[in-house]
């Protein structure tokens, strides 16, 4: 997998135990605020801000990473989740080829699917990189998904397949842990719990950084992998999509308002535990890279 560092990029960090906005250039990390201040463009304290109006704030981002000052350095502690918070996070379930076919369904067709969506706390289930996953409270069946994730930009409600990816301001890194036995509800009318399985507290971190839209130049075309206590165990790339990114913001800006600042989870590829039967146990450090984005490491925490 290739890694080549996009011209700027955005991230949120702990200095002092306060998050701290930074503007990221050839690895070095910026303090967001006055380095646009410095472009014209001041009051931006958070990367939330930047979405109150993303058609400014691109350009300025990549103005302002060609004229970053040394005295803006910042030394973190870790990285947070980029972004603090999403205002929604829309996951797409079973959105892979491979990931159908490791589940039992190998062969399948596009005609003969529906794209689905679910969906995670912002404010709860978000965490950055570290000792930030908690372990959801019984479960004996917590496992890993690497996601591509779209930052929403533009307001998008209602588009065609052909504008949409328009919506998107950038890319990051997210995982989708989830507690599969909370999931199945095999005694119940409607057999699955998606909130007990999926919208757990941590349980969708996100990072390491947010790279601008053109930084994947096809985002149908990017490597994921996923290792586990440094064991590989996904290692795809989003050819395998079922429903391209376009078609999974069009289909769910049919359903609700896509707003700026919102998320969109986008599939993982094969490689999950659960059909062999092998999951995450407290202490487990999982490290989940998507190219052209960067590597976001987390470890497995007991639960609260």
């Amino acid at each position: 997998m290739t890694d080549i560092p996009p011209a700027w990029a955005v991230a949120t960090v702990e200095c002092a135990g306060t998050p701290v906005a930074c503007l990221e250039v050839a690895g070095s990390l910026y303090a967001l605020a006055p380095s646009l201040a410095r472009v014209g463009l001041p009051g931006m304290q958070s990367v939330a801000a930047l979405f109150a109006d993303w058609g400014v704030a691109a350009p300025a981002l990549s103005h302002a990473a060609t004229v970053v000052d040394q005295a803006d350095l910042v030394t973190p502690v870790r990285r947070l989740a980029p972004l603090l918070y999403p205002g929604k996070i829309l996951c797409a379930g079973a959105n892979y080829f491979d990931h159908l076919a490791e589940m039992g369904m190998p062969g399948a067709k596009k005609a003969d699917q529906r794209l689905f969506f679910f969906m995670k706390p912002p404010r709860n289930a978000v965490v950055g990189e570290g000792d930030t996953v908690l372990m959801p409270i019984g479960t004996n069946a917590f496992d890993w998904e690497v996601e591509l994730a779209a930052v929403i930009g533009t307001r998008a409600r209602n588009v065609v397949v052909e504008d949409a990816l328009s919506h998107v301001a950038g890319w990051t890194v997210a995982v989708d842990f989830s507690a599969r036995d909370h999931n199945r509800a095999p005694e119940t009318f409607y057999k699955l719990d998606w909130v007990a399985g999926k919208a757990n507290d941590t349980c969708c971190p996100m990072g390491p950084r947010i790279v601008p839209f053109d930084a994947l130049p096809n985002p149908q075309d990017v490597g994921l992998t996923l290792d586990v206590n440094g064991v590989r165990k996904q290692n795809g790339r989003s050819t395998e999509m079922i429903f391209s990114v376009a078609e999974q913001i069009s289909i769910a800006s049919r359903i609700m308002t896509l707003d700026p600042g919102d998320v969109l989870l986008t599939g993982t590829p094969a490689g999950v535990g659960v059909p062999k039967g092998t999951f995450l146990a407290v202490g487990d450090r999982v490290d989940a890279a998507i190219e052209g984005i960067g590597t976001l490491s987390t470890r497995i925490q007991p639960p609260q």
